[in-house]
């Protein structure tokens, strides 16, 4: 029954349990991703998959989409299967092996160790609040960008303040005919560079300003803003981040200690649960930074940590120099 029992199993599809995948593969674990989404990727794919990435090592710049790719092709080389679609729903540790059974929404998998990579649970945008009841065409509102070049010439509105609402603007700004970003404060919540490149563009920042009322107007939308000020626009994105719960994780059997929606850890990944780590978004310690790139350290240290302890601490850590 061995063939059947997993070494490791990474539940979440994002970049922080994909490069994990890749890892545990090139380390000659079996090794499986199930994700409850269509694809992978995670918050990259679903909501902001043209989204420009500056602080990935190695990529000058690069689309959310395409980053997303290549760590899918990168973990495929090994045969690492992604298990789309495939929601864990349950969790149980096996009282003669230790091991554990995961329940997923189509069948129940044996493994020995699990990876917690789900970033913040479940998630769905903020909806827009206008300051008084509005009324119109809600097909000309949007929550995320699935393809920038349907822009081509229109006349957008942004409403947001913090990294991802400046995003957008920019990248939005060689394509849209007009880009105004409205934000209620004049501080903004992203990075420095991030604000400094803003006010160098072209895009019309509005603030401190909020949406009094949203109509239909020819074509397109009237927004009358909190200081009397009108905009026509074509469309309004709201990128004013996303609610998210992990109300589904805490349901399973194995009781993982907590810090709201994350995971508590030790300095080696690992949870209250004897071989389960939590990594990315989804880990809680000190010193923790939101940062694609610690989600890419963490996931390695914690295969190595699984590793000593289910092959008895007789494999020494290894570079993909030494694997290839």
């Amino acid at each position: 029954m061995t063939e059947n029992i997993y070494d490791i199993t990474i539940i979440g599809a994002g970049p922080s349990g994909l490069f994990a995948g890749f890892y545990a593969g090139m380390r000659k674990n079996k090794v499986q991703i199930l994700d409850s989404l269509e694809t992978a990727g995670g918050q990259l794919t679903a909501l902001y998959p043209e989204k420009t990435i500056h602080d990935v090592p190695g990529y000058f710049a690069v689309k959310a989409e395409d980053l997303v790719a290549d760590l899918v092709k990168q973990t495929a080389q090994f045969g690492v299967p992604i298990r789309l679609s495939e929601k864990v729903v349950d969790i149980t540790k096996q009282a003669d092996t230790g091991f554990y059974e995961v329940k997923t929404s189509k069948t129940s998998y044996v493994t020995k160790a699990v990876v917690i990579a789900t970033g913040n649970g479940s998630f769905a945008p903020k909806m827009l609040k206008t300051d008084e009841p509005s009324v119109f065409d809600e097909a000309k509102l949007r929550y995320n960008v699935a393809e920038k070049d349907q822009f081509n010439g229109k006349h957008i509105a942004i409403a947001g303040g913090g990294d991802s609402a400046i995003d957008m603007a920019l990248m939005l700004e060689h394509v849209g005919a007009s880009v105004s970003l409205i934000h209620r404060r004049n501080e903004f919540r992203a990075h420095e560079s991030s604000v400094d490149k803003l006010h160098a563009s072209k895009v019309d920042v509005l603030t401190p300003m909020t949406i009094r009322n949203i109509s239909d107007h020819k074509d397109g939308l009237m927004l009358t803003l909190s200081n009397d000020h009108q905009l026509e626009v074509d469309t309004i994105i709201v990128q004013h981040g996303f609610l998210s719960n992990n109300k589904d994780i805490r349901a399973w059997s194995v009781n993982l200690k907590m810090n709201r929606q994350h995971f508590l850890v030790d300095k080696h990944y690992q949870t209250s649960s004897d071989n389960i780590y939590a990594i990315g978004d989804t880990a809680s310690y000190e010193g923790k930074l939101g940062l694609i790139v610690e989600g890419f350290k963490e996931g390695p240290h914690a295969v190595n940590q699984i590793m000593e302890k289910i092959q008895s601490g007789q494999l020494k850590h290894a570079h993909s120099t030494s694997m290839f």
